[in-house]
C-alpha cells in the first residue's frame, strides 16, 4: 500500500476529479452522473487501499493454493513492451507524424458535428411508441405534435382594447412568416374576425357571449398572461425551428413583441435550443476545472511540469478521434447496417459532455500507471530512453489488461436497441482502444524520447518552495518502507 497504494490513489483521483467536473452543469442528469459516478470511484479507491490489503492479510496464505501455469519471466527491459518502445524511440519522427495524422483524421468528422436532443427517433422501429411517432409526423408533418409555445405577458389585462391591438399585431405579424403554419391565441379564434370585432367581443362586462371566443380566452388566457402557441412544418429537432426561436427572442428581429409586451419562449425547438445552447455555454468552465485540477494532481504525482501538460495532450487526441468516429457512425450513418440502428443526423448533446469527463479520467488513470512507472526507473537510472522502455514494459501487462476489460463491457453496449446507449459505448470503447494501444505504444514513447531529459524538468527555484509539501516519489516510499 506505501508505494503501489499511492498510484492507486492518484490514478482514481484523476477519474473522480473527471466525474466531478459534471457537477458544475446546471442540468441535474449531467449533476446526478457526475456525483453518482464520482461516489463510486471514491468507494473504490478507499477499498482498494484499506479493504483490499485487510483481505489479503487474511487470505494471503491461500493466493497460491491452486497452481497456475506460469510463463518464463524474461530479464528486466527485454520484455515485448520495451523492445516496442526502443524500436520506436529509435524513429520517434517517423512514428510520431503518421500517427498524429492518424488520429487528427479519426477526429476530423467532429469539424461537422451538429448537436440535438433525442426524440422517439433514438428508440427502435417496432417499440410501439416509436411506430406511433412514426405514423403520427408522416399524417401530420413533424411540428404538429411539438408547437413553439410563447407566454406574453402585458401591461394590464390583456383583454384591454390597447393590449388587443398590440397582441393582434403581434399574432398577424408571425402568422405572415412562412416558417409559420398556425398561430393559435385568443385573437386567432376565426381569421374572419377583425380587431374591432375581437375588441367587441372582449369588451363585454360578462365575457364573451360567442361559445367559441368564450372557450379560447378560457384556455389560453389568465389576466394579463396569454399564451400563444404557434405550430410550424418542422419538428424539434429541425435547425429552422431553433432559428425561428432565436428570431422570436430576439428583440431587433421583425418577430420582436410590441412595446408594452414582455415574452417567454417554450415549446419543442425552444426547449432544445435550451439544451444545446445551455450546454455550450457550461462546457468550458468544466472543461477547465477537469484539465488544471488534472495538471495539478499530476504535477504533484511526477514532479514534472512538462510531463503533465504532455499528458493533457495525450488525453485530447484519444479522445478527440473518439468523438469523430462517433459522428461519421452514429450522425452521418456509417456502419449502421452492420449495427443496427438508423442514423439520426446528429449526436446527442449530452453524450460529447459526458465521455469527455468520463474519459479523461480514464484514459489519464491509465497514463497514471505508465508514467508512475517511468518515474520509478528514471529516479532510480536518470536515463530517459530506459525510463521509457522499462516503464512501458512495467505497466503494460495491467493497462492492457484493464483496457480489454473496458473496451470488452463498452463495446457490447454497441448490441443495445436504444441508439444513445449504442452510442455512449462505443465512444467509450474506441476511445479506450486507442488511448492503451496507438497512444500508449507509439505516441508517448516517441514523444518522450524527442523530449528527453525535458519530460523530468522542474524548475529549481518551485522545487524549493515546494519542498516537502509534495507527494513522496515512489523511491521515497520504498525508502520509507525500508526503514
Amino acid at each position: 500500500v506505501a508505494t503501489a497504494g499511492r498510484a492507486v490513489f492518484f490514478s482514481g483521483l484523476t477519474v473522480l476529479l473527471g466525474l466531478l467536473g459534471l457537477v458544475l452543469f446546471e442540468f441535474m442528469i449531467l449533476r446526478s452522473v457526475g456525483i453518482a459516478g464520482a461516489l463510486v470511484v471514491g468507494l473504490a479507491v478507499l477499498a482498494a487501499v484499506t479493504l483490499l490489503p485487510a483481505l489479503l492479510t487474511l487470505i494471503g496464505p491461500h493466493l497460491d493454493r491452486f497452481a497456475v501455469r506460469r510463463v518464463q519471466a524474461r530479464p528486466e527491459g527485454d520484455g515485448s513492451w520495451a523492445r516496442l518502445a526502443r524500436r520506436v524511440m529509435r524513429r520517434p519522427f517517423a512514428v510520431l507524424i503518421p500517427t498524429l495524422a492518424v488520429l487528427l483524421v479519426l477526429g476530423s468528422p467532429f469539424l461537422h458535428v451538429r448537436f440535438n436532443a433525442p426524440d422517439a427517433s433514438i428508440l427502435p422501429p417496432s417499440v410501439p411508441s416509436r411506430a406511433a411517432f412514426d405514423r403520427l409526423q408522416a399524417n401530420f408533418g413533424e411540428g404538429a405534435f411539438a408547437p413553439i409555445t410563447i407566454a406574453v405577458r402585458t401591461a394590464g389585462a390583456a383583454t384591454d382594447p390597447d393590449n388587443l391591438a398590440r397582441l393582434f399585431d403581434y399574432s398577424r405579424r408571425i402568422a405572415a412568416d412562412a416558417r409559420v403554419d398556425r398561430v393559435d391565441s385568443l385573437v386567432d379564434v376565426d381569421p374572419r374576425l377583425t380587431l374591432g370585432q375581437y375588441q367587441l367581443l372582449y369588451g363585454d362586462p360578462n365575457g364573451p357571449r360567442d361559445r367559441f371566443v368564450a372557450t379560447a380566452l378560457a384556455a389560453t388566457t389568465r389576466a394579463d398572461l396569454t399564451a400563444f402557441t404557434l405550430t410550424t412544418p418542422y419538428g424539434p429537432n429541425r435547425l429552422e425551428g431553433r432559428a425561428l426561436v432565436e428570431e422570436l427572442r430576439d428583440p431587433g428581429s421583425a418577430l420582436a413583441p410590441p412595446p408594452g409586451v414582455e415574452i417567454l419562449i417554450g415549446g419543442g425547438a425552444a426547449d432544445v435550443a435550451d439544451v444545446v445552447d445551455g450546454v455550450a455555454a457550461d462546457f468550458p468552465r468544466t472543461a477547465l476545472f477537469i484539465v488544471v485540477t488534472t495538471y495539478l494532481v499530476l504535477f504533484a504525482l511526477l514532479r514534472s511540469v512538462v510531463l503533465p501538460a504532455k499528458a493533457l495532450i495525450m488525453n485530447t487526441l484519444s479522445i478527440t478521434a473518439s468523438f469523430g468516429a462517433l459522428v461519421w457512425i452514429f450522425q452521418d450513418g456509417n456502419l449502421s447496417a452492420l449495427l443496427g440502428f438508423q442514423p439520426l443526423g446528429f449526436v446527442e448533446t449530452t453524450q460529447p459532455v459526458i465521455l469527455f469527463c468520463v474519459l479523461f479520467g480514464l484514459s489519464m488513470d491509465y497514463e497514471v500507471f505508465l508514467l508512475t512507472r517511468m518515474k520509478e526507473v528514471w529516479d532510480a537510472t536518470g536515463d530517459n530512453t530506459e525510463a521509457v522502455a522499462r516503464g512501458l514494459e512495467r505497466s503494460g501487462r495491467i493497462v492492457t489488461s484493464a483496457a480489454l476489460v473496458v473496451v470488452v463491457v463498452a463495446g457490447s453496449f454497441a448490441f443495445a436497441d436504444i441508439v444513445l446507449i449504442k452510442a455512449l459505448g462505443l465512444g467509450v470503447a474506441i476511445a479506450v482502444a486507442l488511448d492503451a494501444t496507438v497512444v500508449r505504444a507509439l505516441l508517448v514513447p516517441s514523444t518522450m524520447r524527442l523530449l528527453g531529459r525535458w519530460n523530468w524538468w522542474m524548475p529549481a527555484k518551485l522545487e524549493r518552495v515546494l519542498g516537502d509539501r509534495l507527494p513522496a516519489t515512489e523511491a521515497e516510499a520504498d525508502a520509507a518502507v525500508a526503514r
